[in-house]
């Protein structure tokens, strides 16, 4: 399977050029684990829609794995159950190895991280301000060629 094969990849990568993810709040934070965003700014934390209006199945290499800060994942309700929702990791996840299809890591942004990990959260994980994915920029596609 080639890279740019992988649905969850393809899915992230088109949501981007569609601005799909600018506005959208980080709904899920959990300090020295990981945050959770994807959903589209007007609608619902649970709102998770992917490019071909319905769930894809996970894609789980053994190779790609959730070993570092700033790993990328789809996040979702169970096997097969992928959208939009997707989490970035503040520290490794080896638990989530096998369960949780990887397909990107952030290049750069480190003081970003750190700011999103401090935000103030409630007893379940949700930020007490707001914060949003302002755009997103894709800087190579590995799927392109």
């Amino acid at each position: 399977m080639m890279l740019r094969d992988f649905c969850g990849l393809q899915n992230f990568l088109a949501l981007c050029a569609s601005s799909f993810y600018n506005d959208s709040p980080i709904h899920r934070l959990i300090p020295s684990f990981m945050f959770q965003t994807g959903s589209p700014g007007s609608s619902s934390t649970k709102t998770s829609t992917s490019i071909w209006n319905e769930p894809f199945e996970d894609e789980i290499p053994p190779t790609l794995r959730h070993n570092a800060r700033g790993i990328v994942s789809m996040a979702n309700k169970g096997p097969f159950t992928n959208g939009s929702q997707f989490f970035v990791c503040f520290a490794p996840a080896p638990h989530l190895d096998g369960k949780n299809t990887v397909f990107g890591r952030v290049l750069g942004g480190e003081n970003v991280l750190d700011r999103i990990e401090a935000v103030d959260v409630d007893a379940k994980g949700r930020p007490k301000k707001r914060i949003a994915i302002k755009d997103v920029t894709v800087h190579a596609n590995p799927a392109a060629g």
